[in-house]
């Protein structure tokens, strides 16, 4: 059995926080002063303790489908919190509540909805009833209330809404992004302002930043991993999901390609960041890991 590192927790969260901004893709290791460090613990211990309804928003619209950075996250997070008997939900819209809805437990948010955004998820609210909300790479409202990516063009018209998810819970939030446009980056408006994006102004309780959001969901995993003894990292498979996801439509983000890619980026990028964790966790050390 491997045990975790013997490292401080907090430590290990800010070994996890740098690694994750390491290549700075999009600016976010320039923004990364603006959030007090241990984000990544403190989102982690949400999880760890919730013993309710964990809504899950992604889906970022692009190119009349939906991308992969943020699905492939929130799968790989969804099956290890379903593997600890927790209980997940994916909250997103067409096509990818289509594709996702049969193997999935999944709630659809409707489309081109931000005049009704508002009572539509006060509704949903009432029906799912979360104990904690996150959002992985789901576009954020701007200044000109509309939604836009990171090319700047206004894709409104194909997005669904999960912003008053956040706005109107009564539960903590968590956020993930790795560019500005995204849902919780209204907590850091004068970092992002240095970005070249139209930013989001929807705020989170804690927001977390990486390189490709989908590496956020790992970085949450790791902890999971700590505190259970239990190497989830390893049970992650990026080509695997990847190649589910390419199979219902998926596009890479940056290049609009069907392809075994996320934000640009080969597979073989994740799973290098995934060896990457292990290594920061003490996955491959002996020790026993204190709190």
């Amino acid at each position: 059995m491997t045990i975790p590192s013997t490292l401080p927790l907090l430590v290990i969260s800010q070994q996890v926080e740098t690694l994750l901004v390491q290549r700075n893709l999009r600016g976010m290791q320039d923004v990364k002063h603006s959030l007090r460090s241990g984000y990544y613990l403190r989102a982690a211990k949400q999880l760890m303790h919730c013993s309710g309804t964990i809504i899950i928003g992604t889906g970022f619209p692009v190119a009349g489908t939906f991308e992969t950075d943020g699905p492939v996250g929130a799968i790989a997070l969804y099956n290890v919190l379903k593997s600890l008997n927790k209980n997940p939900i994916i909250v997103c819209g067409e096509p990818l509540y289509g594709a996702l809805k049969g193997d999935f437990q999944c709630y659809q948010l409707p489309l081109n909805n931000i005049a009704d955004a508002e009572s539509q998820a006060k509704k949903a609210l009432e029906k799912l009833t979360p104990d904690i909300i996150l959002s992985i790479e789901r576009p954020g409202l701007s200044e000109q209330n509309g939604y836009y990516n990171m090319r700047g063009e206004n894709i409104s018209k194909n997005c669904a809404s999960f912003d008053f998810f956040m706005k109107l819970a009564t539960c903590p939030t968590i956020a993930i992004g790795d560019g500005g446009n995204e849902i919780g980056m209204g907590n850091i408006p004068e970092a992002i302002r240095q970005l070249d994006i139209t930013p989001s102004t929807t705020q989170c309780d804690e927001l977390l930043i990486a390189d490709v959001s989908n590496w956020a969901a790992y970085g949450l995993i790791s902890f999971l991993s700590i505190w259970h003894n239990r190497n989830f990292l390893s049970e992650i498979a990026p080509k695997e999901i990847l190649t589910y996801l390419s199979s219902l439509g998926s596009v890479d983000g940056v290049t609009r390609l069907n392809e075994l890619t996320e934000d640009g980026l080969c597979f073989t990028c994740g799973e290098q960041l995934i060896a990457q964790l292990e290594s920061v966790c003490g996955f491959n050390e002996l020790g026993i890991n204190r709190e």
